[in-house]
């Protein structure tokens, strides 16, 4: 089988978040798998050099977007026994950074034409041309508008896969013709048209002969209007191929036992070790070396995080014998609020309005809980890695939030973590100072912690999974 990813961020090369995760880990769990997978990213300006130095150049050619005529240079590189494309244009992809410019329509349509156009140079036509979110959208649909003229791109099969729904690609209509060089028979409800405008990620909800995203509960909830963000509709329409395929993570990364950036290492059978963590943590942040929970908060500062429940019960939150952590940038808006809450207790709350994964990283160690309390989440990581440290997450069960968090249940002593259902902050409250009680009570809350570092987040399920989609595809 042969399966070519295409994305606009992947580490090692370039990431912004999780999606540069995601692409920098699966396709080489599927190499192990015996798939002949490949992938293709933007050559942006941010390469790092060590990578650009080993680039070789394969070929150019004029590509057409509408009535301009574009450079575009392949070069590729061999990483970790996977063979990488970069697609090379200097006028758009030559400036810091992935995203955020006026451009971003043109530029990643010119990417996805890119991909397409590139196959014969590389002499690789793929079972499966797996597409992520909507930088990469628009491949399904020149997909379907050039096999008209290239007899080969017909036996190549799309997979799309939803990354975070609320980032679609939505454009004025004129992108149409003056970016995309589609005609009118695309601008309707089953092309590209959304609400008078062209969206991206809706062609690639038409056009793909696959759909998926990021967890099961996602791909239900996306179905519904609070989550769907104006697209369940379409997204309900096209439930008949869509799955849910929670993401995974690198266990060797987020391991206490081998981690040279923790204190002390540590494993579920010296787990009292994870105290001294916790007391070079509180020290590195001026907090008080005292024997009470420390509750984390490792997140982007936005709203889609459930902020607004922590700032609406700080002040019980602060009441608590308990010291918070916060670690990350994003809205103004949070990190003042976050920046305010230090000020005020400064006993019991440090704000590190950056980021820095060293930090991070002795931040999982150190903390008893993980907060996560999101309005929604696609997947999320933050808790995965949290449980590989044997830190507790607190979580809304939404998204991979309710597929990778198992309750505590008291009765049974079952379960990895805490949470609850609706988006309250007193339910958040309640759910804390739950939490907290079972801290006090160290032989359950051991037990607790030996389950939550056992469960398997590797992405070794994960690609089972991708690959019997990958097989249902071309069947």
């Amino acid at each position: 089988m042969k399966v070519l990813f295409a994305a606009s961020e992947g580490s090692p090369f370039i990431k912004t978040g999780g999606l540069g995760d995601v692409i920098g880990s699966l396709p080489f769990q599927l190499k192990e798998m015996g798939i002949d997978v490949r992938l293709v990213l933007p050559k942006y300006w941010d390469l790092p050099q060590e990578h650009k130095n080993k680039l070789e150049w394969l070929e150019s050619r004029e590509i057409s977007l509408a009535w301009r005529k574009q450079f575009m240079g392949v070069e590729s590189i061999e990483y970790k026994g996977i063979p990488v494309y970069f697609i090379d244009n200097e006028h758009y992809f030559k400036r810091p950074g992935a995203y955020g410019y006026g451009d971003d329509g043109e530029r990643f349509a010119f990417f996805s034409k890119a991909v397409l156009e590139m196959l014969p140079i590389i002499d690789f036509y793929p079972d499966v041309l797996h597409c992520h979110d909507w930088q990469t959208a628009m491949i399904p649909v020149f997909k379907r508008e050039m096999e008209k003229n290239h007899p080969k791109l017909k036996e190549v099969k799309t997979l799309f896969t939803i990354h975070n729904l609320k980032y679609q690609g939505i454009f004025e209509e004129k992108v149409l013709h003056s970016t995309l060089g589609l005609g009118w028979e695309y601008f309707t409800p089953r092309g590209l048209e959304h609400y008078g405008k062209i969206n991206y990620m809706k062609g690639a909800l038409n056009f793909s002969d696959g759909l998926s995203t990021v967890s099961p509960t996602y791909a239900k909830e996306i179905q519904d209007p609070f989550y769907g963000e104006g697209l369940e509709t379409v997204i309900r329409e096209k439930s008949y191929k869509l799955i849910g395929i929670i993401n995974g993570i690198d266990p060797k990364a987020f391991d206490p036992m081998t981690d040279s950036l923790l204190v002390k290492n540590y494993s579920l059978d010296t787990l009292q070790d994870k105290e001294l963590n916790k007391k070079a943590l509180q020290r590195e942040l001026s907090l008080p070396q005292k024997d009470v929970p420390v509750i984390s908060i490792i997140t982007r500062l936005v709203e889609q995080k459930g902020l607004d429940l922590v700032k609406g019960i700080i002040h019980e939150l602060m009441a608590l014998d308990l010291q918070l952590i916060i670690l990350g940038t994003g809205d103004p808006l949070y990190e003042d609020a976050f920046r305010w809450i230090q000020k005020n207790y400064p006993d019991k709350c440090s704000a590190q309005i950056f980021f820095d994964n060293g930090l991070a990283q002795r931040i999982y160690a150190g903390s008893d809980l993980f907060l996560m309390p999101s309005l929604f989440e696609p997947c999320g990581l933050g808790q995965m890695i949290a449980m590989s440290f044997g830190t507790l997450p607190i979580v809304r069960e939404t998204g991979g939030l309710k597929d990778t968090v198992e309750p505590y249940n008291e009765f049974t002593g079952e379960g990895d973590g805490f949470s609850f259902t609706r988006y309250n902050a007193h339910d958040l409250l309640f759910t804390v100072e739950r939490a907290l009680k079972f801290y006090q009570q160290k032989d359950k809350w051991v037990k607790i912690q030996r389950s939550a570092m056992k469960k398997d987040f590797s992405w070794n399920n994960s690609a089972k999974e991708y690959q019997k989609l990958y097989k249902k595809i071309l069947t």
